[in-house]
């Protein structure tokens, strides 16, 4: 299963995958019947999740029933913990909209969710991140994950999600690391598809963020405040989850 995934992840092209996958994926959830493991998002167990990654696949990543993976899951738990987003309803830009979350956004937010981005056939609104079409302080969260390391210029682009961010709101861009690397690694001399796959983990990726990732998102103009959720949850019931056990959750405010 996991080199079938990881040939798919390579070389279909996104968008279709984002049409289709999860009705395939659903169908092969019957198979993976238990309680090991367990996912918030959809609020369903299984014998173990499904291998997922391009070149190298984690095992016990991607759950059969809501296609969430360890950081979306992580991302769920700060959600629901840690702020008051599923008691209040703020009104939400969500970048780039992962599968697993929009029917649950849609449900709980209605008119003030607002899915964009510039080729996902899963968003409302065809958008380029470097000139985002609504006003200043506009949105009382942005929600942006595994987006920057694709944009030409990143630093523009975090600009203008703190530009329509209410100064009460907050915004989450999360984005691939490499914690053996202190700073930022780009090389634009790397053109073959191969090699940037090897370097940067795909090969559309400008590039891969190391431990100053916060410094980065600071540059921008945002105050930064890293919340470490595994230190909180603890690691037995963290790896009940399959949560990314050194991911630092970026909350991003004005």
């Amino acid at each position: 299963m996991k080199y079938i995934i990881s040939w798919v992840l390579r070389f279909i092209p996104r968008k279709f995958i984002q049409l289709f996958a999860h009705r395939l994926i659903k169908i092969y959830s019957i198979f993976l019947t238990g309680n090991k493991v367990y996912c918030p998002v959809c609020d369903h167990s299984f014998r173990h999740f499904l291998p997922y990654g391009r070149l190298t696949p984690r095992e016990n990543a991607l759950c059969p029933s809501c296609l969430s993976l360890e950081r979306h899951r992580l991302m769920y738990l700060y959600l629901k913990n840690e702020t008051t987003f599923f008691t209040d309803k703020p009104k939400l830009l969500h970048i780039a909209p992962e599968y697993c979350f929009i029917e649950r956004f849609e449900k709980h937010l209605g008119d003030q969710y607002i899915t964009a981005d510039i080729e996902s056939p899963l968003a409302k609104v065809k958008m380029d991140l470097h000139d985002i079409p609504f006003e200043d302080n506009t949105f009382d969260a942005v929600f942006c994950n595994h987006v920057l390391e694709h944009v030409k210029d990143d630093v523009r682009c975090m600009q203008e999600i703190r530009r329509v961010l209410k100064p009460t709101g907050f915004a989450l861009c999360q984005s691939p690391q490499r914690y053996d690397l202190a700073t930022t690694y780009e090389d634009a001399s790397i053109t073959d598809p191969r090699e940037r796959e090897i370097h940067f983990l795909q090969d559309d990726h400008l590039r891969i963020y190391g431990r100053d990732y916060g410094t980065q998102l600071e540059k921008s103009g945002f105050t930064v405040e890293p919340v470490n959720l595994i230190e909180k949850l603890g690691l037995a019931e963290s790896q009940k989850m399959a949560l990314p056990l050194e991911e630092i959750i970026y909350v991003c405010r004005k």
